[in-house]
């Protein structure tokens, strides 16, 4: 299917995303959605994801029946006064445009918070997560607001997208949503996968899978994990990483294990 966005006033997107799935024939369409990003806010030593609308004014749409669609959309007397000017209402995306922004968004199109690592002066090493689509489209990164700037093509123009990024001293903390202006179902925080039937794949006397330990070195010093699995003096262990499992494989010498009742 083709992407189409429809153009209404920012606040309104969600209530124009109702109308639709309510008086358009579901055959006109595939989705009608709005897209949104994640954003990291600290307030008062609290940590908190603020989900808000990506595009503020941009409605978007699928459909294989463009022409009807829009012929539809017309006859909507609720929808009189939004189209108004109809040439910058109804407008088709490039697919490489939307194959972009597919790519960016997850199921629910919220656009997760990136990964950024630093060398301490202000240049980016390391990018996991969305961003590491479009590292070369960064225009700005304010750090300590934690978002990056990025430049992107729709509609046939330039625009710029800020995006939300979290660094390597956030990933220890506990993070809660906070504001969110999607109407998604979310967690109350930041959660750890299940890990129910995980594999063992070695030996190590010292662990055992499903121990918790923390990384004692590298990027991520200081995180917790579990073990996953083990294999001679190696083990593969889980973090908790933007909301989601992440594995990654490190020596026995560069964790520690840590006892019950210790605070992660």
């Amino acid at each position: 299917m083709l992407w189409y966005v429809l153009q209404t006033k920012t606040g309104g997107e969600e209530k124009l995303v109702e109308m639709v799935r309510r008086m358009v024939p579901r055959k006109l369409y595939g989705e009608c959605f709005v897209i949104y990003h994640e954003q990291l806010w600290r307030r008062q030593q609290q940590t908190f994801v603020h989900i808000k609308r990506a595009f503020p004014g941009y409605v978007f749409i699928t459909s294989e029946e463009a022409e009807a669609l829009f012929f539809c959309l017309k006859k909507l007397p609720a929808m009189a006064k939004m189209m108004a000017d109809e040439e910058y209402f109804f407008l088709s995306l490039d697919p490489e445009e939307a194959a972009f922004l597919q790519k960016m968004m997850n199921e629910q199109h919220v656009i997760g918070l990136s990964y950024l690592e630093t060398d301490g002066e202000g240049k980016i090493i390391q990018v996991s997560g969305p961003l590491s689509s479009c590292v070369s489209r960064i225009v700005r990164c304010r750090f300590g607001k934690r978002y990056a700037i990025v430049r992107l093509h729709l509609l046939g123009k330039e625009k710029e997208v800020l995006l939300g990024i979290i660094l390597k001293e956030d990933i220890c903390r506990e993070i809660r949503y906070g504001k969110v202006e999607a109407p998604v179902n979310i967690p109350e925080k930041y959660e750890r996968m299940n890990l129910e039937g995980t594999k063992k794949k070695g030996h190590c006397p010292e662990y055992s899978v499903g121990d918790v330990v923390q990384v004692a070195d590298g990027a991520f010093c200081g995180m917790s994990g579990t073990v996953l699995c083990l294999h001679d003096r190696v083990m593969n262990i889980g973090i908790k990483f933007l909301g989601r499992m992440i594995e990654m494989e490190v020596s026995v010498e560069s964790v520690r294990k840590k006892e019950n009742g210790e605070n992660e």
